[in-house]
C-alpha cells in the first residue's frame, strides 16, 4: 500500500486532515486563524507566485504529477478557489475539468471511466472541480441508484485513487465547508449582482432542501475515502479568503516537499560558446 510521500511535510494542516474518523458539525466554517483579510491576500500572493515556480518545475521534470480536488456543496466557491490559487500558473502545466451530468457516452461506462480519462500525465497539475465523489454524493441523495451500488463506489475510489498515487500522481482532496447561512448569504449576492447573476441556479436553491441529507453524505464519503495516498483536508470556508489562503497553503507545501527539479541538460553546455555560433550562423548567411 503507498504511503503519503508528503505527510512530513504537510504537519502543519493536520487540524484541517481527515485522519480519524470525521464528524464535519465538529469542524469550524468561519475560522480564519486570527488573520485579518489584508494579511491572508499578502500571504496569498506570496504563495500564488511560489506555487506558479513549482509548478514549472514540475512541468520541466516530467516524471510525477498532482491531481487537486475539490469537493462542497452548492457555493461553496470552488471555482472562486481556482481562480485565486492558481492563478500565477502556465496553463500549458495545469488543466481544470468541471464535471456535470454524464453524457451518453459516459453513462454508457463505468463510474469512474471519464475521470481517469482525465487523469493527470507526469508534469502535470489537475484539477477536477467536482469529481468521482458527485457519484457517491448526488446519486446517493436523489436516490439515482441502490444503496449497495453506490456504497461498493468507495472501495472502487480508494482502488482509483491508490492506482494514481502509484503511478507517482500525489492526490489531494479539499472539502469546502460552509455553514448553510453563508450558503444562503451566497445565493443572495448572486441575485443582486448583475456580475454574479450566470452562477445563480433555482436548482441551488432546490437542493439546499436536502442540506442535511448532503451533510451526511459528505461525512461518510470522507471518512470512507481518506486514506493515507489520498488523504482529504476539511476547509473552513465561510470567509472566501482564508479558505483561498488554507488550500494554497497545502498545495505549496506539497509541491515543496515533492521538490520538483530543473533537469539536467542532455549535453554539456559549457562545450558551446555563443559567440563561435553566431560567428558560425553568420558565415552561412
Amino acid at each position: 500500500m503507498p504511503e503519503d510521500p508528503v505527510a512530513p511535510a504537510v504537519a502543519t494542516f493536520a487540524r484541517y486532515r481527515a485522519d480519524e474518523v470525521v464528524r464535519l458539525a465538529d469542524y469550524e466554517t468561519d475560522d480564519t486563524d486570527d488573520l485579518t483579510r489584508e494579511e491572508a491576500r499578502v500571504e496569498l500572493a506570496s504563495l500564488v507566485e511560489r506555487i506558479a515556480e513549482l509548478q514549472a518545475r514540475l512541468y520541466a521534470e516530467e516524471s510525477r504529477a498532482v491531481l487537486v480536488v475539490l469537493q462542497g456543496i452548492d457555493a461553496a466557491g470552488k471555482d472562486s478557489t481556482v481562480k485565486h490559487v492558481f492563478s500565477g500558473t502556465n496553463p500549458q502545466g495545469v488543466r481544470v475539468y468541471t464535471y456535470k451530468e454524464p453524457t451518453d457516452e459516459e453513462a454508457a461506462h463505468d463510474f469512474l471511466w471519464r475521470y481517469h480519462r482525465d487523469a493527470p500525465g507526469v508534469g502535470m497539475i489537475h484539477v477536477f472541480n467536482r469529481s468521482h465523489y458527485e457519484d457517491v454524493l448526488v446519486v446517493r441523495v436523489k436516490e439515482l441508484v441502490e444503496e449497495e451500488r453506490w456504497r461498493s463506489r468507495y472501495d472502487s475510489i480508494n482502488d482509483f485513487e491508490r492506482v494514481l498515487a502509484r503511478e507517482r500522481t500525489v492526490v489531494l482532496k479539499f472539502f469546502l465547508h460552509i455553514s448553510k447561512d453563508a450558503q444562503l448569504e451566497r445565493f443572495r449576492e448572486r441575485l443582486e449582482r448583475e456580475d454574479k447573476h450566470y452562477k445563480f441556479s433555482a436548482n441551488d436553491v432546490r437542493e439546499r432542501r436536502h442540506w442535511d441529507a448532503y451533510q451526511e453524505a459528505y461525512e461518510d464519503a470522507v471518512n470512507a475515502t481518506s486514506t493515507p495516498w489520498a488523504p482529504w483536508y476539511i476547509v473552513p470556508s465561510d470567509r472566501k479568503w482564508f479558505r483561498n489562503l488554507v488550500v494554497a497553503r497545502i498545495v505549496c507545501a506539497v509541491l515543496e516537499a515533492m521538490d520538483p527539479r530543473w533537469p539536467l541538460p542532455d549535453e554539456d553546455l559549457e562545450a558551446y560558446a555563443l559567440d563561435e555560433l553566431e560567428d558560425s550562423a553568420s558565415s552561412r548567411r
